[in-house]
């Protein structure tokens, strides 16, 4: 076994504390332009949001493959007993992707003819933000962290008490 092969959980839960983090910097930049009525562009700041999707590579199939395992036969329907995986057993495949874009959903319209940016009939676009939704995100996105930090911190530990046998 390679020892690349040791840290392979600790790979995954890295790139889950990373998509993370990028989730709760879209999150944090929300929050603090949710009344901000323009930007750079000269329209209203448009919210971020973060997307997140399995690497190339991370289907059920591709993994099986890169175990370099074989699979028995156990049914007619099944896998011929000749499948062999293909791929390097020693590679964690994939991982998670965590992209980040633009809001598409409409700017909230409100009217305050005293407001600087208000149009000739008072009304003002607001950014699409809603403060309630980002702090629902915001407390998933940080639970998810602290799965991940748990399962370093359980990894660390199965990795010293091997060290000790």
């Amino acid at each position: 076994m390679r020892i690349e092969r040791l840290f392979a959980g600790l790979n995954i839960s890295a790139m889950g504390l990373s998509a993370q983090r990028k989730r709760m910097n879209a999150i944090a930049s929300n929050m603090a332009n949710a009344e901000t009525t323009r930007t750079e562009d000269g329209e209203p700041y448009r919210r971020k949001i973060v997307s997140l999707s399995a690497a190339p590579g991370t289907s059920f199939g591709s993994v099986l493959e890169a175990t370099g395992e074989r699979l028995s036969t156990t049914d007619a329907r099944h896998f011929a007993v000749g499948f062999e995986a293909t791929g390097d057993p020693d590679n964690v495949p994939g991982g998670v992707e965590a992209k980040e874009s633009a809001d598409p959903s409409p700017f909230r319209v409100i009217y305050d003819p005293s407001h600087p940016d208000a149009d000739k009939d008072g009304y003002v676009k607001m950014p699409n933000v809603n403060v309630v939704t980002e702090m629902v995100d915001m407390i998933s996105a940080s639970r998810a962290y602290e799965a991940n930090v748990t399962s370093v911190n359980a990894m660390k530990q199965i990795s010293k008490d091997a060290l000790d046998i």
